[in-house]
């Protein structure tokens, strides 16, 4: 027996399906630029970032950004396109021409799957390169900052807490003569630090920054008590507080790690440690978003197919709330493998097991042409308040 694929049909709801995703894909990602914008311009400003360097944070960053915004755009993207299907009488169209509605299915499947494997490979493979690569042009953008200030006769306010003044520096070496820096990171009792000479010291492989001073004392002075401490050498460690810049060693953020590191690291530290269950939690996370994308998106079918002809489309208010729920799950069994309430890796792929139960009695029910549970809500808060304001306009 020879089964014939309907390409067609297949081809044409993809394409229904892919516009509203794109649309979606594009405002979803807007708003969370907008959201991102005042503090990524805050180390534009600060750190003199060219606009060159600016895409490049950014597309280091988007990922992140990625990894949410491309569920709820392929949840919205199914259900705006059969809603439209729906309301034009199309899905009835389809059903009379002998179409089921498991051949419907198919091509939904097609599409969450491939979502789901691109936000799969987005948690796996850009999010950690992104982040080893956020660090690094962060760590070279404050190298550069500071090598920029340090100049002779000024005083540089630009690392963070410390105050630096040198009389001269030597543009060949970069070494500096007559050096003076104030940590102000002590309220009350500042310490300031006197040397015949100093240099900028870096590891770009560990991105860790210091200030190496030589021939020197350190003088503390808090309320009626003085401090001072001579050295031939010191050193002194500058916090990186920029974005990406957290955690010290490259390898050191969870989100930096790869999956292997992941799991090599949890088991090294135990999960009796705070850090050990942190970075199981970590690694359970990039795998439940993925499945979490595919159960939204199918999630997105049965309250596609909710709407039709002189019914009301409550599928997208409903994809909203669905979608809110999740996380809202998602955040809460977190914290339940935080707080130790659950095993890890329970706690993790709770809210997926649950979506998965109501995605698959919400499909059987579309399967069987019944109307979803809930989908009357919408309808009956929507109409008293319509005929409110119709009231309203109609006494004007």
């Amino acid at each position: 027996m020879r089964i014939r694929i309907p390409f067609l049909l297949y081809s044409y709801i993809v394409t229904e399906i892919l516009a509203p995703f794109f649309a979606s894909v594009l405002i979803i990602n807007g708003i969370f630029f907008l959201a991102k914008l005042i503090p990524f311009l805050n180390v534009v400003f600060e750190l003199g970032v060219s606009f060159r360097d600016f895409i490049r944070l950014f597309s280091y960053f988007f990922p992140n950004m990625l990894l949410y915004s491309l569920p709820m755009a392929s949840m919205m993207g199914v259900i705006i396109a059969f809603t439209r299907l729906a309301n034009d009488s199309e899905i009835l169209a389809f059903k009379a021409c002998g179409i089921s509605s498991v051949k419907m299915f198919i091509p939904v499947v097609l599409v969450a799957l491939s979502t789901s494997l691109l936000t799969g490979f987005i948690a796996v493979k850009l999010i950690p390169a992104g982040e080893q690569s956020l660090k690094k042009i962060m760590f070279q953008l404050v190298k550069d900052k500071v090598g920029r200030t340090m100049s002779s006769n000024r005083f540089s306010e630009n690392m963070g807490s410390f105050v630096a003044y040198v009389e001269e520096v030597d543009q060949d070496t970069g070494e500096w003569s007559g050096v003076y820096v104030a940590d102000m990171r002590y309220v009350g009792a500042p310490i300031i630090t006197i040397a015949q000479s100093g240099y900028l010291q870096t590891n770009a492989e560990e991105l860790t920054m210091s200030l190496v001073f030589k021939q020197g004392s350190l003088h503390r002075v808090h309320d009626e008590d003085s401090q001072t401490i001579t050295f031939s050498r010191y050193e002194l460690d500058i916090p990186l507080n920029a974005p990406g810049m957290s955690g010290g060693k490259a390898d050191a953020g969870r989100k930096g790690m790869t999956m292997g590191e992941l799991r090599r690291n949890a088991v090294e530290r135990g999960l009796d440690n705070k850090g050990g269950l942190e970075l199981l939690i970590e690694f359970h996370r990039r795998l439940v978003l993925p499945v979490g994308c595919f159960i939204l998106t199918m999630l997105g079918l049965p309250l596609g197919l909710s709407a039709g002809t002189g019914k009301r489309a409550v599928g997208v208010p409903l994809g909203l709330l669905f979608f809110v729920l999740y996380y809202v799950a998602f955040s809460y069994a977190k914290v339940l493998a935080e707080e130790r309430f659950l095993p890890v890796m329970y706690a993790m792929w709770l809210p997926d097991i649950l979506f998965l139960v109501i995605t698959v009695f919400f499909l059987m029910r579309s399967a069987q042409d019944k109307p979803l549970p809930f989908s009357g809500i919408f309808p009956a808060i929507m109409t008293p308040v319509a005929g409110f304001f119709a009231r309203g306009k109609t006494k004007e």
